[in-house]
């Protein structure tokens, strides 16, 4: 960057630093107040990452109400997938419906560490399908995935539990 265009940076009132020192504890407090101090650090953080691309390309004119509005959309994603995990997990720790007659214990805890054991993607289809019982496109449509994704991740999630038994 040449000195001149360091100067005009370090002068243009809406570099992402002088945004942030301005709007940095209005903004902290704003967030507490409205998605609770559990996620502040993390909503503000985010919030800031993802200002910063904005402010590379155009003199952002409204800082405050784009730090709410993304603030906003990441505290709704967060939401949303809580929920989707709180569900899930719900319906993980209910193993009747597995096909098991009567489970041991043993057998229950190790069904449950399996799919436990799955990544996030892979867990989500498996649950859908074997514990909820919906069919592949109906998990593709819960999941607003693709049906090829939902067969390829069920493949993998398969194969996934298949190695850990034979271990």
């Amino acid at each position: 960057m040449s000195q001149r265009a360091e100067d005009k940076a370090s002068n243009d009132p809406s570099t992402l630093m002088d945004l942030y020192l301005r709007h940095a504890g209005w903004f902290r407090t704003v967030v507490a107040h409205r998605y609770g101090s559990q996620d502040v650090d993390d909503l503000v953080q985010e919030a800031w990452l993802r200002l910063a691309p904005y402010q590379s390309r155009q003199t952002i004119r409204h800082p405050k109400a784009l730090l709410l509005r993304i603030a906003s959309n990441l505290a709704a994603d967060r939401f949303n997938r809580r929920s989707k995990r709180r569900r899930l997990a719900d319906d993980v720790s209910s193993l009747d419906g597995w096909g098991f007659e009567s489970p041991s214990q043993t057998d229950a805890v190790l069904a449950q560490q399996l799919v436990l054991g799955l990544p996030q993607p892979l867990r989500d289809v498996f649950v859908l399908s074997r514990v909820g019982g919906l069919s592949n496109n109906q998990v593709a449509e819960q999941l607003g995935i693709s049906l090829k994704t939902v067969e390829w991740r069920m493949t993998k999630a398969l194969a996934h539990c298949s190695s850990q038994l034979r271990r």
